[in-house]
C-alpha cells in the first residue's frame, strides 16, 4: 500500500479542487487527499481525508486508481486516485478557503484545457480515464507520461 491518495468530488460537470498553499503542488489545483493513518483501508482513508479536506461526506467510489512510478533510488512508488460522485446541487457551492487552500467547483472543461498551466501533473492524463466508466485502473507514469496499464471494470450499482 503507497503512503498517499488523491481525490476527486463530481457533481454533474464540475469536480472539486484544491489550490494548495503548502507543498506538495504548492500553487497548483488537485483534488484532495493526502497521508493514510496506521490500521486504515485505502478507501477508508480517502472518504476521511475527503471529509476534513472538504466538510463532504463520501460513501462509494465511482472509479478509482493506482498509479505508480520509479523514485529516485529506482523504487517502485505510487498513490491512490479517487473519483467520487456527490450531489449534483454541491456542485454550485461558492469558493472557500481552508485550512489545506481554496476549494473550488471546476468545470471539467476548465480542468482539461491544454492551454491551462495551473492543474497538477499526472491529473489531464488519468482523470478522463476515471470520468470514462466505473472501474478500477492501474497506471505507470514513465518518461512523464501517465499509461493506463490495466483495467478491471466493476459494477457496483
Amino acid at each position: 500500500m503507497f503512503k498517499f491518495n488523491v481525490c476527486f468530488l463530481k457533481s454533474y460537470e464540475r469536480i472539486l479542487m484544491l489550490n494548495r498553499e503548502k507543498p506538495p503542488i504548492m500553487g497548483v489545483w488537485n483534488g484532495v487527499g493526502g497521508k493514510y493513518e496506521a490500521g486504515e483501508s485505502v478507501d477508508e482513508g480517502a472518504k476521511r481525508e475527503v471529509f476534513e479536506e472538504t466538510g463532504i461526506k463520501v460513501n462509494e467510489y465511482y472509479s478509482k486508481g493506482v498509479i505508480t512510478w520509479r523514485n529516485s533510488d529506482e523504487e517502485k512508488d505510487g498513490l491512490h486516485v479517487y473519483l467520487f460522485e456527490v450531489n449534483e446541487t454541491l456542485g454550485n457551492e461558492p469558493i472557500q478557503k481552508t485550512r489545506e487552500g481554496i476549494l473550488d467547483w471546476k468545470e471539467i472543461d476548465w480542468i482539461m484545457h491544454p492551454n491551462n498551466l495551473g492543474i497538477a501533473e499526472m491529473v489531464t492524463e488519468y482523470l478522463p480515464v476515471l470520468l470514462a466508466k466505473e472501474g478500477d485502473y492501474l497506471f505507470e507514469y514513465i518518461d512523464g507520461i501517465v499509461k493506463l496499464m490495466e483495467t478491471s471494470t466493476i459494477a457496483r450499482r
